[in-house]
């Protein structure tokens, strides 16, 4: 049975948005049934490039750090193109920046042991301290603050917590220029990289200029690639153009716990940072720009993908108690409030902590169903006038995985569930493993993984395994729809039948699946301990998306 519907928001949320009852229905078909020509002649230049946020980039843990396994770079190895693929890269002390927190925690491993009691609290945050100083130190001041010499235009031009805005017009030389007029300030307790998105942002796009020595954006960048045609005979330059953006439009309302809608102002990136959560007509507007550039880029195949529900990430805990401290009924699709991820409905008291209400979680995802639809509609407009255009149900597989809105409660599931195939099916090597990977909360101790397994540590972006599956739903679009050839390692045998991602390569390589931290159980509560009185990790993740 699905939910109601109603909503108490009304009074305070925007009338463009329009509440819906259950989640959109996702799309089955990626071409949306609409058949396109494609002229398949000289093989183009650059075989895959990515415009995005930090999915694309290759985030997780708090961190940015092994690129080398974001999904981009996973298909490209399945595509016999990962030597030619071009990314930025994010080494030093802790394992990338702002703050790792998988490094972290196995630092406390090994400095605490197993288990970390009230008499390590005071050792433990000085610990932290100054693990945290020698990462600021790195990027701020050190080797990390000189900007690598690269030569080419990257592959991958997602950059972490960009929304639809910062694409369309942030440049290397904007973040440049904010790091000049702000030289870094050492403060003694909040040890967090200044400006750190910048910086990232940087490695990505400072070899993205003209022939004049400009800056370009990431749609500039991807332009450019594009015109570099086929070695053939000229054509399009880019192969597959993957753009997975918008999340960033909508995150901000759970990383605050605040429901800060747009007003004027929201295509300025001075002052568009107090809003959280776009409206549907300020979203369209914006996507309606980055859909006129994206059209210019010269690509012989393009995949747009729908934007996750905000509540399906673990980082905003479904608090299961209503304002008598009562549990909520079964076959509703929201808790009562959503709140940090490290307090427990015991714990948690809407008079001290912060929260989205149960109406403010319903009307920022529906109004995130209205962007998905306008990407839809992206996507059959292109189709329609014969581009190769494909979508990407980012959003509908995420909700088919969501396990405590729809997997443990079977009477909140939406009309569609059985319809679109229902519950996600796990690649093999996934579901062999003790406990089966699922999408709450990351968990472990000394007897190894608990919980979760499908998100990371921050609870906002995949593991690797993860990441993983976006990889294969991708290939599938690519090979099976797009027709898009795969090669082996060696970039000329052609592979035959399914396209299929080495998911055991993957496990091996995702330490939290392989070797998850043991004492992480106990480092999360300190991790939690040492928020609720400084306030660094929840404002640094603010900060991160």
């Amino acid at each position: 049975m699905a939910d109601s519907g109603k909503s108490r928001m009304r009074d305070r949320t925007p009338d463009d948005v329009i509440i819906q009852a259950e989640a959109r229905k996702p799309i089955t078909d990626p071409s949306l049934g609409i058949s396109v020509e494609v002229n398949r002649q000289g093989t183009p230049k650059h075989r895959l490039v990515t415009i995005g946020d930090s999915l694309s980039h290759g985030f997780q843990s708090g961190a940015i750090f092994n690129t080398s396994l974001s999904y981009p770079m996973m298909i490209a190895k399945e595509m016999g193109w990962s030597h030619q693929m071009r990314y930025p890269t994010y080494d030093g002390p802790g394992d990338g920046f702002p703050l790792n927190l998988e490094n972290l925690a196995r630092q406390l491993d090994r400095e605490f042991g197993d288990s970390i009691n009230w008499l390590d609290f005071a050792p433990a945050l000085l610990f932290i301290r100054r693990y945290m100083d020698d990462v600021e130190d790195y990027w701020e001041r050190d080797a990390g603050s000189r900007f690598p010499i690269q030569r080419g235009i990257n592959h991958n031009l997602a950059v972490y917590g960009w929304d639809l805005r910062n694409t369309l017009s942030r440049t290397a030389d904007i973040c440049l220029d904010i790091i000049r007029k702000n030289p870094p300030k050492d403060d003694y307790l909040r040890q967090v990289v200044e400006y750190h998105n910048e910086r990232a942002a940087i490695r990505v796009l400072n070899s993205a200029r003209d022939a004049q020595g400009n800056a370009l954006t990431p749609l500039q960048a991807a332009a450019a690639l594009g015109a570099e045609g086929t070695p053939e005979s000229g054509g399009d330059g880019i192969e597959t153009l993957l753009v997975v953006i918008g999340g960033n439009n909508a995150l901000g309302s759970i990383l605050t716990f605040k429901a800060a809608w747009t007003a004027e102002g929201y295509d300025d990136m001075a002052v568009n940072d107090r809003y959280t959560v776009w409206r549907p007509i300020h979203f369209k507007a914006e996507l309606d720009k980055l859909v006129a550039e994206v059209k210019q880029i010269r690509a012989r195949h393009v995949i747009l993908a729908t934007i996750p529900h905000v509540t399906i990430v673990p980082f905003a805990r479904g608090i299961n108690k209503n304002d008598q401290g009562n549990k909520a009924k079964p076959g509703s699709r929201y808790f009562p409030y959503y709140s940090l991820p490290w307090l427990t409905e015991e714990e948690f008291d809407p008079n001290k902590h912060p929260y989205l209400t149960e109406e403010e979680a319903r009307a920022i995802d529906s109004a995130v169903d209205q962007y998905n639809d306008y990407i839809t509609d992206a996507v059959r407009q292109a189709r329609q006038e014969g581009r190769d255009w494909y979508l990407f149900e980012l959003a509908g597989l995420l909700d088919r995985l969501a396990s405590r809105r729809y997997i443990q409660d079977p009477a909140a599931r939406p009309t569609w569930w059985d319809e679109v195939g229902g519950q996600y099916e796990l690649p093999p090597e996934l579901q062999a493993l003790s406990p089966v990977p699922d999408s709450r909360f990351f968990k472990s101790d000394a007897t190894g993984r608990t919980q979760g397994g499908l998100f990371s540590l921050d609870g906002i972006h995949p593991t690797t395994i993860g990441y993983g599956i976006m990889a294969q739903e991708l290939i599938e679009i690519m090979h099976k729809k797009a027709g898009v050839k795969f090669y082996e390692s060696d970039g000329k045998t052609e592979r035959t039948g399914d396209i299929k991602v080495d998911f055991n390569r993957l496990i091996t390589l995702d330490t939290l699946i392989s070797n998850p931290p043991r004492s992480l159980s106990n480092a999360q509560s300190l991790i939690g301990l040492i928020d609720k009185n400084f306030n660094i990790f929840s404002g640094m993740l603010r900060a991160s998306y």
